[in-house]
């Protein structure tokens, strides 16, 4: 009996320390089939887990350029010999008591916006002749401009005085560049074109038209770019009669005294019945 208790422990502890030397022996095969998978899968180039790629977004597409029409009905665009210097030249010409403000040079980071704000407060609209080079540097200001319901046109990509001499190569170019950057800035295909310094040639003419462009001129010119004093710019432009086509610049250089005279001379031509449209 004290051979039978004493032996009893004794079997149990070999049952399991058996069982422990086979747990571990299967522990040590899943083990070594494991890594065996890892490496067979690199051995037969099986294909791990990719990265997820996100899709490039597709891109907004950019507005079709389309001309704005002036108020009344869109000019008609032929070859001219000579540029428009009054409304009374375009066709259909548009209704009577009407006058009209163009404003060269721009845009400009400080005159443009003064500018912009004292038409706004006389709800009235211009015609801005642009330079394509200024439109590249301030494209929000550009819209600003065009979304404002003013006329955006075409005064050449770098404004070259000499443009009646110019080749023809370098006259196309002008106008072309000036043209597209206008378009992909505001969505606004320009109609109008302005030399600059009036300054007109054959050339200039004949690729003005051959680009569906209008040659515009002025008939009142306060030559307010040179700074003459508010008095005699204001004195100028309020000689101005129905069907003119008014100059002012808010560009190259200090335009206190064009912001200052306009301010005066705006309410006083509408006084007299006159309506102020953009081309």
């Amino acid at each position: 009996m004290a051979e039978s208790e004493s032996g009893e422990p004794s079997r149990r502890k070999a049952l399991w320390l058996m069982g422990a030397a086979a747990g571990l022996g299967a522990l040590g095969a899943d083990g070594a089939r494991q890594a065996g998978g890892h490496h067979a899968a690199a051995a037969t180039g099986a294909p791990r887990p990719r990265a997820l790629i996100h899709p490039t977004p597709t891109p907004t597409p950019t507005p079709t350029p389309t001309p704005r029409p002036a108020p009344w009905t869109p000019a008609k665009l032929t070859a001219l010999k000579t540029p428009v210097r009054d409304l009374s030249e375009l066709s259909p010409a548009p209704p009577p008591q009407t006058i009209a403000l163009t404003i060269d040079d721009g845009p400009h980071p400080t005159w443009t916006p003064r500018v912009l704000d004292l038409l706004a407060e006389h709800q009235i609209h211009a015609t801005f002749f642009i330079i394509g080079e200024q439109v590249k540097e301030m494209p929000k200001l550009t819209r600003r401009i065009a979304d404002a319901g003013h006329q955006v046109c075409n005064h050449t990509m770098t404004h070259p005085i000499t443009i009646a001499g110019l080749s023809e190569k370098r006259v196309r170019r002008e106008i072309v560049e000036a043209n597209e950057r206008v378009a992909d800035v505001t969505g606004v295909l320009p109609q109008f074109f302005r030399s600059p310094g009036g300054a007109w040639s054959k050339t200039v003419l004949e690729l003005v038209a051959e680009n569906g462009l209008l040659p515009i001129d002025w008939a009142v010119d306060p030559r307010d770019w040179s700074r003459p004093g508010v008095g005699h710019i204001r004195r100028t432009l309020l000689g101005s009669k129905a069907g003119n086509i008014m100059l002012c610049h808010d560009g190259g250089g200090d335009r206190s005294q064009t912001l200052s005279a306009l301010g005066k001379v705006i309410p006083k031509l509408k006084k007299r019945g006159l309506t102020f449209v953009a081309l």
